[in-house]
């Protein structure tokens, strides 16, 4: 076979692999009903963790699925069903729910953590493909995956069957997210570190705060802000009124195009009113990306629309530093 013939092939088996899991998740969309709805009531009611247990293939799908739904809000942990029978079951107890998955149904190592659910009434969530299977016939609750081919040329490695259970798995952590009203703040608190945390930081987190902040009465002579404007290392000032809330903005640019008189005149006649403005509670991503589709280096922070009392000023080097992406 030639290296053109090799990668045509490669390409058309990637399709082929493709189109047959895709396939496969379309018949699972279309059996899920009110089991699914049970499931999810179950794991709401519950005051512990969902137990996930599954051996091979389905094991390592069992983690990622315990990991999904501990980071979306609803507590999870793997348990290995051969460390189970040999000392682990005292990590699934009366309190909590066990979501256990086996393609066959038959897996016989998990037989010791399906009877430990049973002898202490733990409530038990089966996953298989098998409908009459020893697992689904145990289990308060049987979610059964679709009759679907593997997509591996010999049939048997598990590809498809896997790719369903992942996706169940996705299914039911998300249902449980939205009951939980899980918020962007709360997946903010789990997720701190890496791309991701930081692409969900807050202005709030790297604003400068109020007593820091470069602002001049807009009635004080031009000397005093570009003074402010120098000690502040900011680059730009912000002008208030009588009552402390901003009501514009002193850049370089203000300042070349009123050159002529410059010094003679206050900080309210050279100001650009009504700026570009952002509340605290904002993504820093968001704050950034104004500020790259302005064309400007900084956004004072406010609750509400102006005139409002100026809150902190978030400078695009602390969004960098912060490592968030304006993309």
């Amino acid at each position: 076979m030639s290296a053109m013939e090799s990668r045509d092939a490669a390409i058309a088996t990637g399709r082929r692999v493709l189109a047959m899991e895709s396939d496969a998740l379309a018949k699972l969309g279309d059996t899920l009903g009110a089991e699914l709805a049970g499931a999810v009531e179950l794991m709401l009611s519950i005051e512990g963790r969902i137990v996930v247990s599954g051996m091979g293939k389905s094991g390592h799908v069992g983690r990622k699925i315990a990991a999904t739904l501990s980071s979306t809000g609803t507590p999870a942990q793997f348990v290995h069903p051969a460390e189970a029978s040999h000392g682990d079951l005292g990590m699934v107890t009366v309190r909590d729910a066990a979501l256990v998955l086996s393609n066959s149904g038959e897996t016989r190592e998990l037989h010791d953590i399906v009877a430990h659910t049973r002898r202490f009434s733990i409530p038990l969530i089966g996953v298989a493909a098998r409908p009459g299977s020893s697992l689904l016939r145990a289990a308060d609750i049987a979610l059964t995956l679709p009759r679907a081919e593997e997509a591996c040329s010999v049939g048997l490695a598990p590809t498809t069957s896997t790719t369903m259970t992942m996706a169940l798995g996705d299914a039911l952590a998300v249902a449980l997210m939205e009951r939980r009203d899980f918020t962007l703040e709360r997946f903010r608190q789990f997720h701190p570190g890496g791309k991701l945390g930081a692409q969900l930081v807050q202005v709030s987190d790297v604003m400068t705060g109020p007593d820091a902040l470069p602002l001049v009465a807009e009635t004080a002579p031009m000397s005093a802000a570009l003074l402010a404007m120098t000690e502040r290392g900011f680059g730009v000032a912000g002008t208030v009124d009588g009552d402390g809330r901003l009501t514009g903005i002193i850049t370089d640019g203000d300042l070349r195009r009123n050159m002529e008189g410059l010094l003679g005149r206050v900080a309210g006649d050279v100001a650009t009113r009504d700026p570009q403005t952002i509340a605290p509670d904002r993504l820093a991503q968001e704050a950034l990306g104004r500020m790259n589709a302005h064309k400007i280096t900084c956004l004072f922070v406010t609750e509400t629309a102006l005139p409002a009392a100026p809150l902190g000023l978030v400078h695009v080097h602390d969004c960098l530093r912060a490592g968030v992406d304006g993309a």
